[in-house]
């Protein structure tokens, strides 16, 4: 699906395993900031790409799972997945990870690929449930997030550590589809 925002024009579209070097890309990219994700970057495994593509095929052969991504101009600037559980009382439920490159952060791609991801679970029989973690200083996600219908479930406090002095909470939101 093919949408405007600023006056420019994103391509909405299901993930592929074609996909996976850019989904990688970005990973590493957002990681490497060191401001929004739980791993530093020399924690990172270096993924080789044949892995990244498996991880992409066994979302997408996953009813209960989907990978959307975002791109411009042919190139993949942002991705948002669903993973399920893969407990019997878990399966109505799953978790979103959600990246997008940095210089195209502030231009409405997350709200883009937010709704495609939400209309997808409402369509999806099994999905009743989404779930996820940002950490409490990411201010601009924690509002897209309200803005899109989620409510914060709890919080982990000092869940993540950076320095002597310095942590940070998880705050865990959600919202019903069903």
């Amino acid at each position: 699906m093919l949408e405007s925002k600023n006056n420019v024009t994103y391509k909405i579209r299901t993930g592929t395993v074609e996909d996976a070097e850019a989904i990688l890309d970005i990973e590493n990219d957002v990681i490497s900031e060191g401001e929004y994700f739980i791993a530093e970057s020399d924690e990172l495994e270096q993924t080789p790409i044949q892995k990244q593509r498996d991880w992409v095929q066994s979302n997408l052969e996953n009813e209960r799972e989907t990978l959307i991504v975002a791109e411009m101009n042919g190139v993949v600037v942002g991705w948002i997945v669903f993973r399920s559980n893969n407990k019997k009382r878990l399966l109505h439920t799953g978790s979103i990870t959600m990246l997008i490159r940095k210089n195209y952060r502030g231009l409405g791609i997350g709200t883009m690929l937010l709704e495609a991801l939400l209309g997808w679970a409402e369509e999806n029989p099994y999905i009743e449930k989404v779930s996820l973690g940002v950490f409490s200083t990411n201010h601009r996600a924690i509002s897209l997030y309200k803005k899109m219908g989620f409510l914060e479930e709890g919080r982990k406090i000092n869940e993540f550590k950076f320095n002597d002095n310095e942590y940070m909470d998880d705050i865990l939101m959600y919202k019903l589809v069903k």
